[in-house]
């Protein structure tokens, strides 16, 4: 049994993880920024001073973690209206990260586990699917500052023999998903008329299980020291493909206008939302194949398996 540290487990991400790792047999302090609930037999441990600031003065005494898992973040924001974005984001994910990993090195802790994302790489895979050797470029402050934090971290574990394990998904799916991803079921279960019927490019995902699966093993698997992993399904759908089943689950047809991919990029130009059509229209897939070979790894879920248990989710909740 090992305990683990997770950061953001009230989260969307962090229950589900955090459940994992119980069942596991590991036990689990839930590190949060607000009086909020984790699952139960989660040690609660509330620390609220913004982006972890005094992190390694306040550690528990009784808190001896042997890998923290980090997933609080400040997260990508759609039309960001900050003056500065890139110094919000900054602040959290790479000053933040970096208190975090500080404090669970002078705590003893053997390894941490950074969840970044996809986007510390690229927002498209300009026709091959992305590696994790793969030179970064990402293109807004969300992705900039998770690819600071990688390279910050990576730098700190090397000075100080903390192991660093950089996990990279695409875009999380499942019970009690949020933003787009909600905004998407909660049209094809109205009936909404979506013009999204002509895109054919394939996009990565990854279910909330099989990331929570890649996780537990990157906290307690020792070839998992110092590596970085991309993390997916093993099935890329383009976005009508996701919504046809998406419908199929909810049993209403999504209802798909099959509008030429030239057009949404113009009228995304148009209405300020060029970034916003892209991600729907360009193909954004990654390589999975470190993870399987370094770990030894599968998802244990299924494409169909994880879009069935979102949308029961949804028909039980909404």
């Amino acid at each position: 049994m090992k305990h683990i540290v997770v950061t953001g487990a009230n989260g969307f991400v962090g229950r589900a993880l955090s459940g994992a790792l119980l069942e596991a047999g590991h036990a689990v302090t839930g590190l949060i920024r607000s009086d909020a609930q984790c699952i139960d037999g989660v040690r609660r441990w509330v620390h609220a001073r913004p982006d972890f600031d005094g992190l390694e003065q306040a550690w528990p005494t009784d808190v001896d973690a042997d890998c923290v898992v980090h997933l609080a973040a400040r997260v990508h924001v759609m039309r960001d209206t900050a003056a500065d974005p890139l110094a919000i984001y900054r602040a959290t994910n790479v000053e933040g990260s970096l208190r975090v990993a500080r404090a669970a090195k002078a705590r003893g802790a053997k390894r941490f586990v950074f969840v970044s994302s996809i986007k510390a790489v690229a927002e498209r895979d300009g026709g091959v699917p992305l590696r994790e050797s793969d030179p970064p470029r990402p293109e807004d402050a969300y992705g900039r500052s998770k690819q600071e934090a990688e390279t910050a971290l990576r730098e700190f574990g090397a000075r100080t023999g903390l192991e660093i394990v950089i996990v990279r998904p695409p875009l999380v799916y499942g019970p009690g998903v949020r933003a787009n991803f909600l905004q998407l079921i909660r049209a094809i279960a109205g009936g909404i008329p979506l013009p999204l019927g002509a895109v054919a490019a394939q996009r990565s995902l990854v279910y909330v299980g099989n990331l929570v699966d890649a996780l537990v093993a990157c906290a307690i698997d020792p070839r998992a020291a110092n590596e970085c992993f991309h993390v997916a399904d093993g099935r890329d759908l383009s976005v009508s493909e996701l919504a046809e089943a998406i419908g199929r689950h909810l049993h209403r047809r999504a209802r798909l206008v099959p509008v030429p991919v030239a057009w949404l990029r113009a009228a995304g130009r148009l209405l300020g939302r060029a970034d916003q059509v892209s991600r729907l229209v360009d193909g954004l897939r990654v390589d999975t194949a470190h993870l399987r070979a370094t770990l030894g790894w599968n998802p244990p879920y299924t494409v169909d398996e994880g879009l069935a248990a979102t949308a029961n989710w949804y028909r039980a909740t909404y």
